[in-house]
């Protein structure tokens, strides 16, 4: 790569990138640009132009992503359920692709000849960001530090950043790795790797402990429209604003923590614990209201659609054309996924109390266990003969034989 002369950076200010900046002018000689992609980590962009220039970055871009991250990734999420192996909530898979995106409009608007990032050669994200740039970038260069410098641990980029007087957000004493946006904090490494550790109550930002949340309940209505949340107890909210609120109010009932092992991409098993709390009661309201307005045959293949969404989104493979076929079959579903749900929030946990749809299927008339004149329970006999009736030949042939 000796021909590199402009690489632009996914900057994010943490530990990796931080040095990188440093790194690449050492290695290429080349002009070094960061880009910084805000996708719900507020705090953490500011004074991030300034520090970027002061470790070697000739410009740094800061871009506010979070009104698109929400609507054209988090909640086509949520519409389509996808949770990573049952459990994971998506929260760093959903942010690469649209960090990718806006990494390679700069690398196209300053005509640079390559794109890095700062992720581990372990990890699932060098996957999530190198398939965004082929496929949104295909002719740029890729350069991914962790794979090919002489730094092998943590501690080695802590050291590298003091010998060169970067200032860096970890020491040796804390160094788990934190990621933070809008939609969950994810927390691995460090303290973290041995399993029989217990993760310390002062680590988490977004949520409150089980223990220490209010001793009365909290109601929370959500209104749903063709599958997106619109509102929170009648009042309409933008995008931004909606989930932000919701990480709020579910975070101060203890809503939204998970301590997983999970099944990386690249092989091996990862321990991570997450903070989801927004998240968390979202996907459980949509699902409540989709069980009034999704017919059963429908909602069981759905359910098989949505493992498979998350596995492409978990696996990087969000710009591939199956993710968005699957979300045109998504949107077919989602027609009639309108109304509301009230949940109690009440010291971690979450019961629904209240559903109400524009357009149910679910009938009260003919669900009753009063008297109707819908359903004949006589015709019960019919169906049940002719659906048992393999069972029952299967039963009478064998007994014979």
């Amino acid at each position: 790569m000796a021909d590199i002369k402009k690489v632009v950076v996914a900057y994010s200010g943490g530990l990796d990138t931080s040095i990188i900046l440093s790194w690449i002018k050492e290695t290429y000689n080349a002009e070094v640009i960061a880009c910084c992609v805000n996708v719900g980590q507020d705090k953490e962009v500011i004074g991030l132009k300034e520090k970027a220039k002061r470790t070697g970055a000739s410009k740094c871009y800061v871009i506010d992503a979070k009104k698109e991250f929400v609507t054209d990734y988090i909640f086509p999420a949520i519409k389509a359920n996808a949770l990573y192996e049952n459990r994971y909530l998506l929260g760093t898979s959903l942010a690469r692709p649209v960090i990718a995106k806006k990494i390679v409009e700069i690398a196209k608007k300053e005509k640079a000849d390559a794109i890095c990032h700062g992720a581990t050669g372990k990890g699932n994200d060098q996957v999530r960001f190198e398939l965004g740039f082929k496929a949104l970038m295909p002719e740029a260069k890729i350069i991914a530090p962790w794979r090919i410098w002489d730094i092998k641990s943590r501690n080695d980029a802590i050291d590298y950043a003091k010998k060169r007087g970067i200032p860096v957000p970890v020491t040796k004493a804390k160094p788990y790795s934190s990621d933070a946006n809008l939609w969950h904090i994810s927390y691995e490494g460090g303290v973290l790797e041995d399993t029989e550790n217990e993760w310390d109550e002062d680590m988490f930002q977004m949520t409150v402990s089980a223990k220490d949340a209010p001793n009365k309940a909290t109601y929370v209505k959500i209104d749903f429209v063709k599958g997106v949340p619109v509102a929170i107890n009648g009042k309409t909210f933008d995008p931004v604003s909606l989930v932000q609120k919701l990480n709020d109010v579910a975070g101060a009932n203890g809503i939204g923590r998970i301590d997983i092992i999970e099944n990386r991409l690249v092989g091996m098993k990862s321990r991570g614990v997450y903070e989801a709390p927004a998240a968390t009661l979202l996907y459980f309201a949509h699902n409540e209201l989709e069980s009034m307005t999704i017919d059963r045959d429908t909602a069981h293949y759905k359910e098989l659609i949505a493992h498979k969404y998350a596995e492409l989104a978990y696996n990087g493979l969000w710009f591939n054309p199956l993710r968005e076929a699957l979300d045109a079959f998504i949107d077919v579903t989602q027609k009639y996924v309108t109304g509301s749900v009230t949940v109690k929030l009440y010291k971690g946990n979450m019961q629904v109390v209240s559903r109400k749809a524009k357009n149910p299927l679910y009938w009260e008339e003919l669900a009753t266990f009063d008297k109707d004149e819908i359903y004949n329970q006589k015709d019960a006999e019919g169906f049940i003969n002719l659906f048992g009736l393999p069972t029952k030949v299967q039963a009478l042939m064998r007994k014979n034989k």
